[in-house]
């Protein structure tokens, strides 16, 4: 009858093998639609005289620059 020892025979191996990394498998991703007329957080690069612009006019300026990209958009639909 074998019997196995109360300490590991390599303190050092077992050691590590407690801090291997555990393999864990990743929950799917759920794409869920977007809700029609929400507004994302975006970061956006622009020329500082185009945001001086949209600024220039006070409070609202990211709500203009979202028009104006909008008519731009529906312009384009048109043409298409």
């Amino acid at each position: 009858m074998a019997t196995t020892p109360r300490r590991p025979t390599n303190p050092k191996d077992a050691a590590e093998a407690l801090f291997k990394p555990a393999k864990k498998v990743a929950a799917p991703a759920i794409e869920r639609p977007a809700i029609p007329n929400t507004k994302e957080l975006v970061s956006l690069k622009l020329d500082s005289d185009v945001l001086a612009f949209f600024q220039s006019d006070g409070p609202g300026w990211q709500d203009r620059i979202n028009d104006t990209l909008r008519s731009a958009m529906k312009e384009s639909v048109d043409r298409g």
